[in-house]
């Protein structure tokens, strides 16, 4: 009699502590940014929230300045999943000064990485990990016009990437040292270029980032440009189009965080541990969006699969009670 007692007490203490935790919780809005790795993290956040929180996600289209324009005037939404913090830095300073804004986990743990990419197995076989390496090797790099050549893939007409990767082909002297720029024409050129080379394993040098699908599918260097970014010079020559005497110079790691309204925070209870202790690497972003693009997927096909092939790391992110939640939800 005692121990049904407590058997029937414990059931409604542990429903009375969900329906507090749901109603701690209430409403969220979570931006879905328009990028790949935003939307899928977006929906992982609504399926781990609702399931594991007893939230109820809304989710709301979102891109980066309008999102954070709207959560420092307006309180709304309540989450940027995934924030790219260098292009409003001092803005976003402002407002977690100011209280309004507060800044959570890491999520990409890597940051978002721009640079020059070979294959690895290239970099292995040869020993080349950094931009002089690469210079003595354009026999390596087919693919230009001028067959005695290498080819350096640059990116595409009327991306800022373009006037940069141009910058630093001329500062790195590339030419002097054999190598032509390739014109990729679009996106799809840049990655049909990359996909055919690593298929019939030659050789491949030009720009890319991540985390991206292609760099989840293949297996890619990125190479050491062994100088720090230098700001001054990148504001006023490195981004600059046509500069006449570019130097040496290097991307600096975008900082990618989830961004919270105070006023979320305030009542969001035990859903903020989430919030700031989940992270990704971008080996495991480029894995999850090569898998979606390889299956035409939406970002909700992208969350559900990350968590049924990928518990290793989303369970560290909850408590043990929480992960048995999610895994009774899938």
């Amino acid at each position: 009699m005692n121990k049904l007692f407590v058997s029937v007490a414990a059931t409604a203490f542990v429903g009375m502590a969900s329906s507090a935790m749901a109603e701690d919780c209430g409403t969220v809005t979570v931006a879905e940014m328009n990028w790949a790795s935003a939307g899928a993290i977006a929906q992982i956040d609504k399926i781990i929230l609702e399931n594991g929180y007893g939230c109820k996600v809304e989710l709301v289209t979102g891109d980066t300045m309008p999102t954070f324009t709207s959560m420092k005037e307006k309180a709304e939404p309540d989450m940027a999943p995934e924030l790219w913090i260098n292009a409003i830095r001092e803005p976003l300073d402002k407002a977690v000064a100011e209280g309004s804004l507060l800044i959570g986990g890491e999520i990409l743990n890597e940051g978002g990485v721009e640079g020059f990419w070979i294959p690895t197995y290239i970099a292995d076989e040869h020993d080349i990990h950094t931009i002089a390496d690469v210079l003595k090797h354009p026999e390596l790099f087919p693919g230009a016009e001028d067959e005695s050549k290498g080819a350096f893939f640059t990116c595409p007409t009327g991306w800022n990437c373009r006037i940069t990767t141009g910058n630093l082909f001329n500062a790195f002297n590339f030419e002097e040292a054999g190598f032509e720029l390739v014109d990729s024409g679009s996106a799809a050129g840049l990655d049909g270029s990359l996909s055919r080379a690593y298929e019939r394993k030659t050789g491949w040098l030009g720009y890319y980032w991540a985390p991206t699908a292609i760099l989840g599918k293949y297996d890619m260097t990125l190479l050491d440009f062994e100088v720090e970014h230098d700001k001054e010079e990148w504001d006023k020559c490195t981004s600059i189009e046509n500069c006449l005497e570019p130097k040496p110079n290097a991307w600096s790691k975008s900082e990618v965080y989830t961004v919270v309204t105070d006023e979320f925070s305030t009542k969001a209870g035990p859903t903020m541990d989430y919030i700031k202790g989940r992270t990704w690497d971008n080996r495991t972003v480029g894995q999850v969006l090569a898998w979606m693009q390889d299956n035409q997927a939406t970002n909700e096909d992208g969350a559900y699969y990350f968590l049924e092939n990928y518990e290793n790391i989303w369970t560290t992110w909850v408590t043990p009670e929480v992960a048995e939640k999610i895994k009774a939800a899938l």
